[in-house]
């Protein structure tokens, strides 16, 4: 997968910006609050209809701007192909692939994979359950299609479900449409369980036998996937899993109605990441926990690529600035096929050995390549 050329309008702080890259490497450097990132944001963007950083859409629209456009030539699957997104203040975003309007952004799934490694995702193993989430729904939502439509309705019902038991006591009406709202949740969280569960075993297997590759064969990573505490067997088939979920509802009926919050659900979902049998979350070192990170991002990479038969794209937000010049170098020592961006300041350039291309960002515009 490739992205041939990238055009921004309105979009941060790009105006009418076009850059064509490299199918290798691209280098992309300047200074800090230049418009890096938000280069690799748009591409990322353009993956899923959603950011890495923004809480919604108008913080990505520029100042002064009712709009912002992302449109890109990618080549996929061997065809040449066109993807924009088109973000609006007064009214809902618009998603087109080859001029033709999606209707959702779940629609973007499988169009263009990528992988973002940025500075937060090294506290992949030490920081809480939602960001792991994160990686599984970032992954899935471009593997399978149809993960993104459930995930997105499943957020939509959650978000309802939160407002009613917050606002009953006021309106106890409300608290007829509850039993609903938990059977619709249960049944898309058996089938998110049921893709999370696959994905996390091919994750485990994969990081682990980098992680051992990456430690000298001195440390053993292995990934659990953790769900509500009334399943008891992750691996099994939406309908069995359905019935433990519902009891698992039941159970926290009276506590969600006193909290005001949805304490049963998928949305509680965790991975357990072990390093030589020790929860890595507590006991792992610093240098340790880097490695951990390094080797799940790596093992997406793969799984893409198993997957797909295309290497995703690769977007690396300034994140080899934070590692030590040996963890540089096997991040280095294993992105060589694929496209990849690179972003990093002027002082921290990184050789185009391979071949690829320099780009030099400034204030939302291209200044040299």
């Amino acid at each position: 997968m490739v992205v041939r050329k990238l055009r921004l309008d309105g979009f941060r702080n790009y105006t009418d910006f076009t850059a064509c890259f490299s199918d290798r490497v691209n280098i992309i450097i300047g200074n800090n609050a230049q418009g890096k990132t938000n280069l690799i944001e748009a591409i990322w963007f353009l993956t899923q209809g959603r950011s890495f950083r923004a809480r919604n859409d108008r913080e990505m629209i520029g100042f002064e701007r009712n709009d912002a456009v992302i449109y890109a030539d990618v080549t996929t699957q061997g065809r040449d192909q066109t993807m924009e997104a088109r973000l609006l203040r007064a009214s809902r975003r618009q998603f087109f692939v080859n001029g033709v309007k999606l209707k959702t952004a779940a629609e973007l799934s499988g169009k263009l994979r990528a992988v973002l490694f940025c500075p937060d995702d090294l506290n992949l193993v030490r920081d809480g359950a939602a960001v792991r989430r994160r990686l599984m729904d970032a992954c899935l939502c471009q593997l399978r299609p149809r993960y993104a439509a459930i995930l997105a309705e499943f957020n939509r019902l959650l978000e309802h479900k939160t407002r009613i038991l917050k606002d009953y006591k006021i309106k106890p009406s409300l608290l007829d449409t509850l039993d609903d709202f938990d059977a619709r949740l249960a049944a898309l969280g058996a089938e998110l369980i049921h893709y999370r569960s696959a994905f996390s075993s091919r994750l485990s297997e994969k990081a682990s036998a980098i992680h051992f590759d990456f430690s000298g064969g001195v440390e053993k990573l292995t990934i659990t996937y953790r769900t509500v505490k009334t399943v008891t067997d992750v691996t099994e088939k939406p309908e069995e899993l359905l019935k433990q979920l519902l009891a698992h509802q039941r159970e926290h009926r009276r506590a969600e109605l006193e909290s005001g919050m949805c304490l049963s659900g998928a949305h509680k979902d965790d991975l357990e990441i072990h390093i030589n049998g020790q929860a890595a979350r507590c006991y792992a070192s610093q240098g340790q926990a880097r490695t951990a990170a390094l080797s799940i991002k790596l093992a997406e990479r793969d799984i893409h690529f198993h997957d797909s038969g295309e290497h995703p794209i690769l977007l690396l937000d300034d994140v080899l600035s934070e590692l030590d010049r040996s963890r540089q170098q096997y991040v280095l020592n294993h992105i060589h096929d694929g496209q990849v961006f690179i972003t990093c300041c002027e002082d921290a350039r990184i050789g185009l050995e391979t071949g690829g291309r320099l780009l030099h960002i400034a204030g939302g515009e291209l200044i040299g390549s």
